[in-house]
């Protein structure tokens, strides 16, 4: 069963999840190493292949690096879940085939150490402490399929272009502005100016 790891803290970014003076390989295995290590040092000691992590809004903010995604799918995480993502942080787990769920409350549903499972076909995941299940975002087909066959560039090579281009993903993570919570409404915009 899944043990669920908490970070309740919102806009935990990339340089958090695996720190740039570990940016020297892209071996996921070497980089596992390495995980959360300035958030959190005993994080690699106590994740099991299979463990889920719970976080706040806006996880994985600050750089584009996909080292993020792969030290923590090296580390054995199997999902993030979070009430949002960076965009940049979402879409390379999509490319990458790492399940990054969009669930509003689920931090408040969880403790560290909690154990819980996920069924993607319902969209739920469930505190077996509490018996409590929190409703996430429906994982679109398309990231589902980029996740069995290993990642985009898998992906990629099995479908036609026609295909690929008529993929879309939406989602509150890559249909919202930079810094979740939020939107790009055009309330913030100066006076007179349009956006593009």
């Amino acid at each position: 069963m899944p043990t669920v790891h908490v970070f309740a803290r919102d806009h935990i970014n990339t340089d958090e999840i695996i720190p740039a003076r570990y940016l020297t390989t892209d071996i996921e295995a070497e980089l596992a190493k390495y995980a959360m290590e300035d958030y959190d040092k005993d994080f690699v000691k106590r994740v099991k292949p299979g463990d889920i992590m719970v976080t706040g809004a806006d996880f994985g903010c600050g750089s584009s690096r996909e080292h993020a995604v792969w030290c923590l799918r090296g580390a054995g995480v199997s999902a993030i879940l979070a009430p949002n993502f960076a965009r940049i942080f979402y879409r390379n787990a999509i490319n990458n085939g790492f399940l990054a769920l969009e669930a509003e409350d689920v931090v408040a549903a969880f403790q560290d150490g909690d154990e819980a499972d996920i069924d993607l076909l319902t969209g739920k995941i469930t505190n077996h402490r509490t018996g409590q299940s929190v409703t996430f975002q429906p994982v679109p087909q398309f990231a589902l399929d980029v996740k069995k066959a290993g990642g985009w560039l898998e992906y990629m090579r099995d479908h036609s272009q026609a295909e690929l281009e008529a993929e879309t993903l939406n989602a509150e993570s890559t249909e919202g502005g930079h810094g979740h919570p939020g939107s790009d409404s055009d309330e913030h915009l100066a006076p007179g100016t349009q956006r593009a």
